[in-house]
Order: C-alpha cells, then sequence, then structure tokens
C-alpha cells in the first residue's frame, strides 16, 4: 500500500485579492505561508520517498515550507508544468466580483466550477497568446502526468507528496474518486490543506482523509 499527499499551494497574492491566478506566476502571502506551515504540521507522521510540484512559484514556495516544517529537505522533487492551475483565458488578472457583476454569479461559476466549459479566450494583457482551458483541458495535460510519473511510485507502495492548484488537483481527485462532471461542478480544494489517499497496488483508492487547516482557507 502507498500513501499519495495532495496539497494546493497557500494563499497567493491574487487569492487575498480576489482575481483570477491561472498561469500568471503570483507569490504567496504571509498568510499562505502560514497556511503552508499548518499543512506541514498535519503530516509530520508521514516519511515522503519524493515529492512533485507545478513549474509555478506558489507550489515551489508551499513545498518549500512544507518540507522544511516536516524536516524532509533532502527528498527528490521533481516539478513540472502538467501540474500548473488551470489557464483561465482572458479572465486572468481580473477581479471575480467584478466579473460576476458583469456576466452574472451563475456564469462565473461555470466558468471556475465546470468540466468542460473554457474561460473566454480573448487576449488581454495577462493572456497576450488567447489561451484558455475549462478543466477538461487541466486534466487532458495533468492526468497522463500523473499516471505516468506520480501514480506507478505509489502503487509500487511509495509516500509520495505533490503540491499544485485547486483545479490540477481537482482532475487528480476527480480521477481517483471516480467523479463524474456533474460532482466536480461542487468540488473545491482548501489551501494548504493535505488530502491523504492510501492505494494499493492496482491504484484502487483504501482511504482518503481531508484534513482541515486550524483557521479558514482559501476558496479558489
Amino acid at each position: 500500500m502507498g500513501t499519495l499527499v495532495l496539497i494546493r499551494h497557500g494563499q497567493s497574492q491574487w487569492n487575498l485579492e480576489n482575481r483570477f491566478t491561472g498561469w500568471i506566476d503570483i507569490p504567496l502571502t504571509d498568510a499562505g505561508r502560514a497556511e503552508a506551515r499548518r499543512g506541514g504540521e498535519l503530516i509530520r507522521h508521514v516519511r515522503f520517498d519524493r515529492a512533485f510540484t507545478s513549474a509555478l512559484q506558489r507550489a515551489h514556495e508551499t513545498l518549500r515550507i512544507v518540507l522544511e516544517v516536516i524536516g524532509q529537505t533532502t527528498i527528490p522533487i521533481e516539478a513540472d508544468q502538467a501540474l500548473n492551475e488551470r489557464h483561465y483565458g482572458a479572465l486572468q488578472g481580473l477581479n471575480k466580483a467584478d466579473m460576476a457583476k458583469q456576466y452574472g454569479e451563475s456564469q462565473v461559476h461555470i466558468w471556475r466550477r465546470s468540466f468542460d466549459v473554457p474561460p473566454p479566450r480573448d487576449k488581454t494583457e495577462w493572456n497576450p497568446d488567447g489561451i484558455g482551458e475549462s478543466l477538461k483541458d487541466t486534466a487532458a495535460r495533468t492526468l497522463p502526468y500523473f499516471n505516468a510519473k506520480i501514480l506507478p511510485l505509489v502503487k509500487a507502495a511509495g509516500r509520495i507528496l505533490t503540491v499544485a492548484h485547486g483545479n490540477s488537483l481537482r482532475a487528480i481527485v476527480m480521477a481517483l474518486d471516480q467523479m463524474t462532471k456533474e460532482q466536480v461542478l461542487e468540488l473545491n480544494i482548501a489551501t494548504g490543506a493535505p488530502i491523504i489517499y492510501e492505494i494499493d497496488e492496482r491504484g484502487a483508492v483504501l482511504k482518503k482523509i481531508v484534513t482541515e487547516l486550524p483557521s479558514s482557507s482559501t476558496k479558489h
């Protein structure tokens, strides 16, 4: 039996400002660093063999803090953009409340949570290439990497830590929990709070623990 621990990065500056982040490389806030420390305290009992993270600094910094807290700073780490947050297209950099006023709360909720509806892909300052990903698009790059690099280590009784983002982790949780696209609409991954899976050699989930930090975490 292997152990997989998933952690969404701590609060970023744009989380604090209620802005869509996506691929923009935004740092953590002091509150985000505190969340990472509290998340680390919850997994002190796990001795990890390896860690994986995205290519973005908010995930890197969260992982660094967690490893310092648990005293495991020398384990191998692999970073890959396959674990990056979904690209929020023309919404990147914009305030979520402002977008809700302009387009309606239900439309913004669909853009944020739905499985296969992408955000607007207009070219903007924060999206000069006109890119935009749905959760389905995010899963299409995240899950092949997860299935090739991370899951085999867990199935071989490894203890693996993965620090990434709200939507790349939603894609992984959706696959592990065998959720439908309707169910994933309401799935939120809290910042800094570890999700612990025990997984057998076939890749079947034997146990799942969703932890909570002592204080409230950021919603995405």
